[in-house]
């Protein structure tokens, strides 16, 4: 409206100018006649008069322009400002209506979290009720790892020195004249602490599990694959598994054996193991750990059937052979098994030249196939039972040309040959069985009893006092030993106190052949080996004062081993900040051997004394 009115007066204005210009000409014409010098001065200032006043009008007519450009300006940016403003109060809108939606939402969640919340603790008051029953566990990437183990603080005292940690070497016990004999020892030690890990996993239809377990009982220079393979650290169990929600079950790795005993169908981790402190269990205890693929079926919880491969070791003893046979090797350094070399000796030969002898401190049998090993177990409502079978494959390279003879095929050969070496193979194994009943079960108080035994030849390697697999016939050829091995357990079982009776023991037959070249018996175990100095001690072997005697014209093969065991174990604390415990055990062990010449058959004995104090992980 500024605007307007402004744009009025500029042409009033201009209006005015234009109506006094009009009336000039008149002027001028009335007095054209008589024009004196005053009029014309007179003309001259109204004319500077009205220049001036022109000057002045236009002056205002300019700054009126000026005014009305910056009000144009003001309208533009005005109009600018209100449209800016009503983007913004647009924006404002919608973002309100998005705040609202939020709002809406966000009341949603906090509902669902609520709930959330609620199902959570009453989760946790079920994890809180669970913890004395079920160990700590870590959660990591869809995974629960569960750490477990034991710290042992033990000793064994025996009567007769075997100079062995607190695991028994039963095939070793010494015979009467051995030095060692007339010694007693004692030994502490906290290697058979434990340690373990537990790692499982869940599949839409399978389980997945891992598990590892060592411990510290092993040395360096006597590794070996014989039964437990010891390699330090002693990794006692590290396997794998996939269990179908179908009853299938693979697993692979470093286990117990099938032919152990379990205390629920064939599962891994449920073994049966004997009660005692002494880590090398108890004679009659059938059992390994070792390489083995094991698969599983479990039919509804009643019957399970199993079948594995496992790691094949020939365990062998033999006297009196040529050396016309090949079944191993010590270990290859390079190849992570035990290279280490003992039992140097050096006698002179026909020539009178000096010859050393050693032998290995670990042996490696060149395995030509795994063991196969098969496993039914049944649980009808009423006790646990297992049948199995082994089947092991034997080899060795003979060399028939070493006994040095005149007939075919060897005619000609002046000395040891190996021309027409061969291989030679032979085939061992034998039947189990297991059984435990719980004979009284009542108020968390139970009496179990449990009868084991094997038989077969050449499985001596699975009892517990390692016995031969087998000997060498004066051909160079197998010949297998003869093994039976039985156990019987007694065990009482109270929220406090467990206590156990074992009574087991361990056969190995004689496998004799005579060699017509050495005019002599080979083998094991034979009645023509000499046992006269096994009861004759012998004077040390140097000054150092830590090498004894060996004992001379002493075979002593053993032919049973056969041990009692009476123990206890008594815990302070069992909850969850893990389990205090505190056991004795005694054993008596007797090493019977074959009788050789005279009919000597000489004993060695021991009677062990151990003690353990031991704290479980949680």
């Amino acid at each position: 409206m500024k605007s307007v009115r402004t744009l009025c007066a500029i042409l009033l204005l201009a209006t005015g100018l234009v109506a006094q210009t009009s009336t000039k000409p008149k002027t001028t014409t009335r007095k054209a006649a008589a024009i004196t010098a005053a009029d014309v001065q007179a003309l001259k200032d109204a004319i500077a008069a009205q220049q001036s006043a022109i000057a002045q009008q236009q002056q205002q007519i300019q700054e009126l322009r000026d005014e009305l450009r910056h009000r144009d300006q003001a309208v533009q940016q005005a109009q600018t400002a209100a449209t800016d403003a009503a983007g913004k109060a647009e924006a404002a809108q919608a973002a309100a209506t998005q705040q609202q939606a939020s709002v809406s939402e966000l009341k949603t969640n906090v509902t669902d979290l609520q709930g959330a919340v609620a199902n959570t603790v009453v989760n946790l008051q079920e994890t809180q009720k669970s913890l004395s029953e079920s160990p700590l566990a870590l959660h990591y990437k869809g995974v629960t790892i569960t750490p477990g183990g034991f710290l042992a603080a033990e000793f064994v005292r025996r009567s007769r020195a075997l100079a062995s940690d607190i695991n028994t070497p039963f095939n070793a016990l010494t015979m009467p004249g051995a030095s060692q004999s007339q010694l007693s020892e004692f030994f502490g030690s906290g290697r058979q602490s434990r340690i373990s890990m537990l790692v499982e996993g869940k599949l839409k239809s399978a389980k997945l599990t891992g598990y590892v377990e060592a411990d510290f009982l092993s040395a360096a220079v006597t590794s070996n694959n014989n039964q437990s393979n010891s390699y330090s650290l002693r990794q006692r169990q590290a396997w794998g598994q996939a269990s179908l929600d179908n009853g299938w079950s693979f697993t692979g790795g470093q286990m117990w054996s099938l032919v152990t005993e379990t205390t629920h169908g064939l599962d891994n981790r449920t073994e049966a193991l004997p009660m005692t402190i002494d880590p090398q269990y108890t004679v009659g205890f059938s059992w390994a750990r070792q390489f083995g693929f094991r698969v599983v079926k479990n039919f509804h919880n009643k019957v399970w059937f199993g079948a594995s491969i496992e790691n094949s070791q020939e365990t062998i003893t033999t006297h009196g052979n040529a050396a016309n046979f090949l079944v191993g090797s010590a270990g290859a350094g390079g190849g992570l098994y035990n290279g280490a070399i003992t039992n140097c000796s050096t006698s002179l030969n026909s020539s009178g030249a000096p010859v050393t002898t050693c032998s290995p401190a670990a042996s490696y049998s060149f395995n030509p196939a795994p063991d196969i090993i098969a496993k039914v177990a049944f649980e009808p409502g009423f006790g646990h039972y297992e049948i199995f079978g082994i089947y092991s494959r034997f080899r060795d390279r003979v060399f028939p040309c070493v006994d040095v003879t005149t007939t075919a095929p060897c005619a000609g050969t002046t000395g040891p040959s190996a021309i027409l070496a061969y291989n030679s193979s032979k085939d061992g194994g034998g039947f189990g069985a297991n059984a435990r009943w719980a004979l009284y079960k009542k108020n968390n108080n139970r009496l179990d009893f449990g009868l084991h035994a094997l038989y077969g030849s050449g499985v001596g390697r699975y009892g517990t006092a390692t016995l031969p697999d087998a000997s060498i016939t004066n051909l160079g050829t197998y010949h297998l030993v003869r093994n039976s091995i039985g156990l019987a357990t007694l065990e009482w079982h109270a929220p406090k106190l467990d206590i156990y009776l074992n009574t087991g023991a361990e056969y190995a037959s004689r496998t004799v052949s005579f060699d017509p070249v050495l005019n002599k018996t080979v083998g094991y175990g034979s009645p023509a080996f000499s046992n006269s100095g096994c009861s004759t001690e012998t004077v040390p072997v140097n000054s150092s004062g830590f090498l004894p005697g060996g004992l001379s014209s002493c075979t002593a093969d053993t032919r049973v081993v056969i041990e009692g065991t009476a123990g206890f174990w008594y815990r302070f604390y069992n909850g969850p900040h893990g389990r205090l415990q505190w056991g004795p055990q005694y054993s008596y062990v007797t090493r019977n051997t074959w009788s050789g010449t005279l009919g000597l058959a000489p004993h060695g004995i021991d009677g062990m004394v151990f003690a353990s104090f031991r704290y479980y992980l949680p």
